[in-house]
C-alpha cells in the first residue's frame, strides 16, 4: 500500500497526463490535442478521436480543464480546451510523483552498477 500527498491519491494515466501536458502550453482543439501528444511521446502514444474525448469529457468534469472558446470551421464546430489552475496543478503533483519515482530508480540503478552515465551500462 502507498499513500500519495497531492491531489489525488490516483496516478494519472500515460493518455491524460500526455493531454494535460499538450494544454499547459497553448488552449487546443481535438485533433491539434491528438497531434501534439503524438509528438510529446516521440510517436509512442496515438489517440483516438473516439479516447480522446473520453479524456477531455472526464477532465472537463473533473474540473481539470475547460473549454477556451469555439469556431465553426467548414460548418463543424471546433473546440478549444485549455488547462484550469486546478489542472495545472494537478499536472504539477504529477511531474512531481513520477520525477521522485525515476530518481530512486536511477540511484538504485547506479548503486548497482546498471546505470552508467548517460543511460543503461
Amino acid at each position: 500500500m502507498y499513500i500519495l500527498i497531492g491531489m489525488t491519491d490516483t496516478p494519472l494515466r500515460e493518455p491524460t497526463f500526455l493531454v494535460l501536458t499538450a494544454l499547459a502550453e497553448t488552449p487546443q482543439h481535438g485533433y491539434a490535442v491528438i497531434e501534439d501528444v503524438l509528438r510529446i511521446s516521440d510517436g509512442r502514444v496515438r489517440l483516438r478521436a473516439g479516447t480522446l474525448y473520453a479524456v477531455l469529457d472526464r477532465l472537463r468534469a473533473d474540473g481539470l480543464i475547460e473549454v477556451d472558446r469555439e469556431e465553426v470551421v467548414q460548418s463543424r464546430l471546433r473546440r478549444y480546451y485549455r488547462l484550469t489552475a486546478l489542472g495545472a496543478a494537478r499536472l504539477a503533483d504529477e511531474v512531481t510523483r513520477l520525477r521522485r519515482n525515476a530518481d530512486a530508480a536511477n540511484r538504485r540503478l547506479r548503486r548497482a552498477g546498471l546505470l552508467a552515465e548517460g543511460g543503461v551500462a
